[in-house]
This record gives C-alpha cells, structure tokens and sequence, in this order.
C-alpha cells in the first residue's frame, strides 16, 4: 500500500513540475477571446483536472483494494438464514400493536375480535344487528352545527352586530356607486374627438359653463356672442358643428386663426363639458351678437357629426389668379 501511495504522489509532482517547466518556457501570446487564456494556460487547466480526476480514481481503487485486502486477512462468517415459522392470522392477529390508532378512535371502530361482544340477543332470519355506536366525527358534526346555529342567531338576529341581507344588499349598491363613478371618472379621460357623446345633462353644462367663464370669454363673450372669435349661438360655423368637430377645434386649436390648443389645459372631460355647453347656447341670440361667420348647419344633415378640415382662407382660384 505504502508503494502505491509514493507512486501516486511521485506522478502528481511530475506532472506539476512539467506544468511549470511549460509555463516559464511559453512564450507571450494575445490573450484569446471567450475565457481569456492563452493556449498554454488552457493546456495547464485541462492537465489540472486530468490529474484531479485521476487522482479521485486512484483513491477510490485504494480504499478498495483496502477492503478487498483486509476481507483476504479477517474473512466474514457466513451464517445460514434463519427460518422464521410461518403464522397463521389468528397468531398475526396478536402480533399487531394493541392499541388504537387515531383513525380507529375518529371513526369509532371496534377490532374484528370484539364482534362477538356487539351482538345483540335478538335475530331474524339468521340475521344479526351489532350495537355500534355513533361515530365521533358524526357527534362533533352535529353538536357543532347547533353551536353554530346558536352563534349566528345571537349575532345577526339578537345582538344585531352583523348585517342582514337588506342592510348588506344597500352597502354593496353604495359601492357600486362609488365604483362606477370612479370608472366613468376613469373613462371619461379617455374620450378624444372620435368617441365624445353629446351630453346635455345639467350637471355637465354647469361643468361647461365653469370652464367656458373661466377660459373663453375673453374671445368669445360672457353670452357666447363673438368678440374676437366668432358668434357661438347662431348656425353658421367655420369648422363644423357636432360635438366631434367642437370638441376637435377646442382641443386642437386653430393657431392660424389666434385660438390656442387647450389640449394641455383641459382634460377630455372638461373640454367635453366646454364642447356641449358650447352646443347649448345655440338660439340663445343674445344683444350684440357678432355676425354670422362660415357656413350654416343644417339640422338634417346626416354628416353633421362628421370632422371637417378646417378650410385654408386662400383658395386654389385665387392663387391662380394669381
């Protein structure tokens, strides 16, 4: 064993002496690309776990050889197998552990021996009736259920501390409203000049009417009337009527004409609330109304709704004029 041992240990300062010979006799080459070593470096490394895993091999052989060498020395009896009889189930029967196990006592179970001991005097036919009892779970179950019925009449019927199907039934609307209006709220920020619905309920022209004093008026009248814009409450209009087009001009503006883009200052609900206010005012005819400007809109026009490219103020024929 002891020579084994010097040879493998004489193999392993080989090679290690041979790696460093290698290593100071190489000569300096560019680093390769992936792992960054040289080719003389990744021959050192695979010779590393060659010995490694040689190494692994030579101790598991040893450390047989030991046991195969002292099984020579000191060999192992050997002793014939014991026949052990072969029981009936009467005598396995008592061999089992006396005591009950938990699913024997959850489901009120009596061994099989005990039969006899179940039986009741009386019989017909041949037949028999054991005196089983009622299992515990089954007690439990019953006895629990009738605490249980107790408890909740104490504390929704008598104490009133929980909530009946009414109460519970108004609790749940009032949260439906709160989320409804929390999801057109959320909606409603999300409309643009395709989607926008008229909407002439009085809640949103008094939105309408906040924002158009707040904003408009300085170009438009405290009336609608035209001041520097145009006349809001007659049928003529320069970019369309309907809410898509309203709601378009007002959101986008008309830079060429000095009305600003108040995309930036409303949010789609406020410039919808401006936009049906705005339609509101139609017929109203204040005093001092400015005159009418663009084209009149028909009531019965099918594209009323439809966005209309505002028009350039020149023409083509005008440019070839000239």
């Amino acid at each position: 064993m002891k020579k084994i041992n010097l040879l493998l240990l004489s193999l392993l300062l080989s090679i290690t002496a041979f790696a460093a010979d290698e290593k100071t006799a190489e000569v300096v080459t560019p680093s390769q690309p992936g792992l960054g070593l040289s080719q003389s470096e990744l021959l050192i490394v695979l010779l590393l776990l060659f010995v490694t895993v040689l190494l692994f091999v030579a101790l598991t052989l040893l450390n047989a050889f030991k046991v195969m060498y002292q099984e020579q020395l000191n060999p192992t009896p050997c002793t014939k197998p014991v026949k052990e009889p072969v029981l009936d189930y009467d005598a396995w029967l008592k061999q089992q552990p006396v005591k009950p196990s938990i699913w024997t006592k959850l489901l009120s179970l009596r061994p099989i021996e005990e039969e006899k001991d179940l039986v009741i005097d009386h019989a017909y036919d041949g037949i028999k009736e054991l005196n089983n009892p009622v299992p515990a779970w089954f007690n439990f179950l019953f006895f629990g259920t009738m605490i249980f019925a107790a408890a909740y009449l104490f504390y929704y019927h008598i104490g009133g501390y929980g909530d009946l199907q009414d109460t519970e039934y108004e609790k749940e609307m009032a949260k439906a409203q709160v989320e409804k209006a929390a999801y057109l709220e959320k909606s409603a920020n999300t409309i643009d000049e395709n989607s926008v619905k008229f909407d002439n309920t009085p809640s949103v022209l008094a939105d309408g009417k906040t924002i158009f004093t707040t904003n408009c008026v300085v170009c438009h009248g405290d009336k609608g009337q035209g001041i520097i814009g145009p006349n809001l409450t007659d049928e003529y209009w320069l970019h369309g009527e309907g809410i898509n087009n309203v709601f378009k001009t007002i959101k986008y503006g008309v830079p060429e004409k000095g009305m600003i883009s108040w995309e930036k200052n409303l949010n789609p609900k406020q410039i919808s609330a401006v936009a049906n206010f705005i339609l509101s005012l139609k017929g109203t005819n204040p005093a001092g109304a400015k005159s009418p400007q663009g084209e009149k809109y028909e009531a019965k026009d099918v594209k009323d709704n439809e966005m209309k490219t505002p028009k350039d103020s020149v023409s083509k024929a005008d440019v070839t004029k000239k």
